[in-house]
């Protein structure tokens, strides 16, 4: 349940740059989960399965029909289930680094709006203003006893 509040507070809380950063670094890195996924993970698996090349993976429902000729009446109809699973594996993969990448940002964002947190450094202006604010406070007590 902690997953989906953290997911439901970046979505919310974002603005539409955090989206857009979002949408172009998971375009980009589309390409390299689906290398990951295709040339790194997926051979291994085959090999330990029994020497499986999952593209190779289909299920035949009804073969090619061939005239008396040798023409083709009816293409031969095929459920490729194992591109199903290597493309299951690329979106689960690309999930896992998405939510990873938005945890991140919210412990980030969660130490920067929590005043507590020291080890987020306060920005220079931030801090003038606070000193500002406290001598026009100890100005205005100092005064106030003078009356």
């Amino acid at each position: 349940m902690k997953i989906l509040q953290e997911f439901k507070e970046f979505a919310i809380k974002g603005n539409m740059i955090d989206m857009a950063v979002g949408i172009i670094i998971g375009a980009a890195s589309s390409k390299v989960v689906s290398s990951l996924v295709q040339d790194i993970i997926m051979p291994p698996l085959g090999y330990l399965l029994g020497k499986v090349n999952f593209r190779d993976l289909h299920a035949v429902i009804m073969s090619e029909q061939l005239d008396s000729d040798g023409a083709v009446l009816q293409s031969e109809i095929v459920l490729t289930y194992g591109n199903f699973l290597q493309v299951s594996l690329d979106f689960l993969v690309m999930a896992t680094v998405m939510f990873l990448v938005v945890k991140v940002f919210n412990i980030i964002r969660r130490m920067a709006e929590d005043e507590k947190e020291t080890s987020v450094p306060t920005p220079r202006d931030i801090q003038l203003l606070a000193n500002i604010n406290d001598t026009l406070a100890r100005m205005e007590g100092t005064m106030g006893n003078n009356r």
